[in-house]
Formats: C-alpha cells, sequence, structure tokens
C-alpha cells in the first residue's frame, strides 16, 4: 500500500516537472544553411497539450497560435529570433539566419512532375559543378528525415535517381556532402484526384512570370477550365492555362481549379467536371544576382556580394542547355557565337546566373549591306570617270557631225521644211563637214558637190556596182537650165538594158557641147 503511494507521488511529480519545463523551438527538416526559397517548419516543443501556442519574432508577437510554423519559402526577411510561448512558459530564442544566395549545388525534376498521383514517382537530377564525390540526399516527409544513398561514378558531375514511391501529401529533397555543401530543394506533392494544379516547383520570383496549368490524367480533352485563388474565381475558359507575366507579392495564395473533360474513346454521355486540390503558391524575392556588361569584352560583377569570390562563365547556343567554361576570371573575351552568362561563385553558395549577352563572331548584317552597296558605287563612279576621260580626249576638237531636230511644218504633208539654198535661218540646218579643221581628205572620200562654182555645170552620178535598173536604179540626168556642159554617164560594170550595154546620149536643147560615151569592159556589142 505505501509502495503504490510512492509510484502515485512519482507520477504526479512527473506531470509537474513537464508542466513546468519551458518549451522549445525545433526545426525541421534541420537545415545546416538555410538558403533563399527553402522550406522548412518551426515546432513548439514541449507545450502543454491542449494548451494556446504564442509565437515570436524579434520580440514580436505574431497571430499564429498552432504548435507548428511553416515557412514556406525563406527569404533574408526572415532572419532573426524565434520563441514559443506555452502555458504561460517562453522559450529560449532560436535564431534563423537566410541566406541572399543559391546553394553550390542544383537539384531538378528530370522526369515527372511536381504534382503525381497518389503512388507515383519522378526522377530527380543532381548536379554539382565541382563532383559529386561524398554526396548524398535527403528526403523529408510526415516529421522524419532519411538519407539516399546515391551510386555515383567517379568524377561525375551528375547523377539521376528515383525515390519510392510517394504516398504523402507533401515530400521534400535536398541534398549535401560531408562539408556541409548542399543543394536547393525540390518540393513532390501527391494527389487522389484525376485533376490538379499543375506548377514550378519552386517558389515564384518577383518579377519573373508565372504559369500554372489545370492537368486531367490520361486525357488533354479540356473543353472549359476555371482558375481560383482564395476561393475566388480569377480565369475562366476555354484555355487550362493561367499566366502571370510579372510576378508580385499580391501572387502568393491557396489556388485551385476545375476543369470540364472527357475522354477520347467516351462516346457518349456528359462530359466530366471535377476540382483539383488546393495548391499553395509561395512568392520570394531573387536572390543576389550576377550583372554581365559588355565593353571591349565581357566582364562579370556582383556589387553587393562578399569579397574572396570566383567566377564561373556559361555559354549556349539556340535550344542547347548551358555549358560550362573553363574561364574562371572577371573579364573574359568571347570567341564563339551564342548566349552568354556568368555568376559568382563561393565555397558553399553562389548568385544566381546574370543576365544574358549574345554574341556573333560574324559582321553584323548592317555592314554587310552596307559594305555590298558600296562597293558596286565605288566600281560605278570609277567607271564613269574613265568614261569621261576617254570621251574628253577624243572630243578634244569640234564635232565632225550634228544632229539637230527640224522644225515640223504647220502645213503641207511632209509636214518638214524644206531647205533653202544661201538662205539658213540661225543655223537650224548644219551639212556634213567632211573636211573638217585639222582633218584632211583621204582618198576614196566623196567631195561634196558645189555647183556655185561649176563653170561648166558638170554632173557626176556614182558608181553603182550591180545596178540593176528600173525602180531603185540611178535617176536620170536632167539639163534642164543648163546652158552649156559636158554629160557623162558612170561606167556601171554588168548594166543589163539596152544594146551593148549604153545608153543613148541625147542632145535635144544643147547649143554646144561633145557627147561621150564611156568605154564599158565586157559590153556585148561595138567596138
Amino acid at each position: 500500500m505505501r509502495g503504490m503511494k510512492h509510484l502515485l507521488l512519482l507520477a504526479v511529480f512527473v506531470i509537474l516537472a513537464r508542466c513546468q519545463q519551458k518549451p522549445q523551438v525545433s526545426m525541421s527538416p534541420k537545415l545546416e544553411e538555410i538558403y533563399s526559397g527553402d522550406l522548412f517548419f518551426l515546432r513548439c516543443d514541449n507545450s502543454a497539450s491542449g494548451s494556446t501556442v504564442k509565437w515570436y519574432f524579434n520580440d514580436m508577437e505574431q497571430t499564429l497560435t498552432t504548435e507548428t510554423w511553416k515557412i514556406g519559402v525563406a527569404a533574408p526577411k526572415h532572419s532573426g529570433s524565434y520563441q514559443c510561448e506555452s502555458n504561460g512558459q517562453k522559450s529560449d530564442a532560436f535564431p534563423i539566419v537566410v541566406s541572399d544566395y543559391a546553394p553550390i549545388a542544383s537539384l531538378t525534376i528530370k522526369t515527372g512532375q511536381p504534382v503525381v498521383r497518389t503512388g507515383g514517382s519522378v526522377v530527380l537530377q543532381l548536379d554539382n559543378e565541382d563532383g559529386l564525390q561524398g554526396w548524398n540526399c535527403w528526403v523529408y516527409r510526415n516529421g522524419l528525415t532519411r538519407m539516399i544513398k546515391l551510386r555515383l561514378a567517379k568524377d561525375s558531375v551528375n547523377v539521376a535517381f528515383q525515390p519510392h514511391r510517394l504516398t504523402d501529401p507533401e515530400t521534400i529533397f535536398w541534398c549535401s556532402d560531408t562539408q556541409k555543401r548542399r543543394s536547393n530543394q525540390i518540393t513532390v506533392r501527391t494527389s487522389v484526384k484525376d485533376i490538379s494544379l499543375e506548377m514550378y516547383p519552386l517558389p515564384a520570383v518577383v518579377g519573373e512570370s508565372l504559369t500554372l496549368k489545370c492537368l486531367v490524367w490520361g486525357t488533354d480533352q479540356i473543353s472549359r477550365a476555371v482558375f481560383y485563388k482564395d476561393n475566388v474565381i480569377i480565369l475562366e475558359g476555354h484555355n487550362p492555362i493561367y499566366q502571370i507575366p510579372n510576378v508580385t507579392e499580391s501572387a502568393k495564395g491557396n489556388y485551385k481549379c476545375d476543369a470540364t473533360y472527357t475522354h477520347k474513346g467516351r462516346t457518349a454521355g456528359l462530359p466530366y467536371k471535377y476540382v483539383s486540390d488546393v495548391q499553395d503558391v509561395f512568392v520570394q524575392v531573387p536572390p543576389m544576382k550576377a550583372v554581365l556588361s559588355a565593353n571591349g569584352g565581357l566582364s562579370c560583377s556582383c556589387r553587393l556580394c562578399p569579397g574572396d569570390r570566383s567566377y564561373r562563365w556559361y555559354h549556349k547556343t539556340d535550344g542547347q542547355p548551358w555549358a560550362l567554361m573553363d574561364s574562371r576570371q572577371e573579364f573574359m573575351m568571347p570567341k564563339a557565337s551564342g548566349t552568354y552568362a556568368c555568376r559568382a561563385v563561393w565555397n558553399t553558395m553562389r548568385s544566381l546566373l546574370s543576365n544574358g549577352y549574345v554574341f556573333s563572331d560574324r559582321p553584323p548584317i548592317t555592314s554587310i549591306l552596307i559594305g555590298g552597296a558600296v562597293v558596286p558605287m565605288i566600281l560605278a563612279l570609277a567607271v564613269a570617270v574613265g568614261c569621261y576621260v576617254y570621251y574628253r580626249k577624243r572630243n578634244t576638237t569640234s564635232p565632225i557631225y550634228e544632229d539637230m531636230p527640224l522644225r515640223s511644218r504647220d502645213k503641207g504633208d511632209d509636214q518638214y521644211e524644206k531647205l533653202q539654198k544661201g538662205a539658213q535661218r540661225g543655223g537650224e540646218y548644219d551639212t556634213l563637214q567632211p573636211e573638217a579643221p585639222g582633218r584632211q581628205k583621204k582618198d576614196g572620200e566623196y567631195e561634196a558637190l558645189k555647183k556655185d562654182e561649176m563653170t561648166g555645170g558638170e554632173y557626176h552620178t556614182v558608181r553603182l556596182a550591180g545596178a540593176v535598173g528600173g525602180e531603185g536604179g540611178y535617176e536620170a540626168l536632167k539639163k534642164e537650165g543648163m546652158t552649156g556642159g559636158e554629160y557623162h554617164t558612170v561606167r556601171i560594170e554588168g548594166a543589163v538594158g539596152g544594146e551593148g550595154g549604153y545608153e543613148a546620149l541625147k542632145k535635144e536643147g544643147m547649143k554646144e557641147g561633145v557627147y561621150h560615151s564611156l568605154g564599158m569592159p565586157g559590153a556585148g556589142g561595138g567596138e
């Protein structure tokens, strides 16, 4: 009986001790260093069952009264001192420091979606530019943390792995090594519904875009989709995609969607309509980012970053991922065409990738066009100058021939004014000048007929080779108005017509003169 009393007293003392024990703040999953964008939980341990819990941040009481405080997306503003109070007792301060940088390694979803059906899985990939020797990955779900051992090849810088089937509503993955270096986190959620709200697995970033998709397992035949934020409709229509082009702090909240859909094999009946699970959208201010500038080369800078840093340079072409370059200096000269970017790097962390710069090792198209236009212009100008010089050399004297326009007549059928002998007007008509200044007559040229200087009025016709007489032949010589003179016919080789090939000479109306006929070699008849 006395022993029973001692046991009861001991139990009372244990209960009193527990009630009087100070609460403590703990964090899960336990992270050696917290980076911008991390997800973690703060828990008030040793709190009295059923009692109200109060939370303090930097000695300021918060409105939260639950035993667990979820920090969905860590940011530098969350750095400070945390306390909880239960049953009138306040815990010791729990300090948290959130780095405004990204972790040194990268963890991504290689295959799958950030929201999977219960019992499904994904394939994750870990990348570290400095190698993965000594690295392992971790999984946190339902309050427990377990290790995923990686199978690594020698000198590998990336590895892909698949965790076990996922059954918990939310699972957090990350990787680390023995030197307190780690990767970012990836959060994968599950749903038992046929419809899900799909989003990027990392938190939304202020200033960037965010895309939400309303997906249905097994079909894309969605005829209508409605998006909700905090149970208020924000978009409805035929497009199952909702996009925020420029994210702000106001974008954070609870999102869901409902879809009206059918399957390809369904030939009858009404379409289906269901609502997805609610997904939390967290928004973060972007971590520290490097800046790339081009001035005679490419320069990488990070004005607010701490010292003792190096730089990494990256290059990519269209449709290809970023490739790490060998350069580790602040300044570099690009060689190959493509897009360049850089970041600042420390032992355990790094800045975000800088802005991209597009470089081309070919001359700009404007230079090609200008060059292609200038060269022909220069050649054309040279040809024009050469022609001008040549023309000037050939035309040092006055022109021998000159074309002059003829004035049309206002009356007459031929519409041209006849030349008036000895009465040229204003130099409108010019005759050919075979004996131009500086030019002597050559043998075989024809001398202009000058009637004014003729004493005997001699006329000569031009010798025609092969003339056939009749139309188109030569014009008969006429002696009208002549007082005297000799007529001579031109010797015609092979002339046809008339006996012996001679044209009869007429002396009608002539007072004096001697008639001579020209001998024609080969003419038939006569001596």
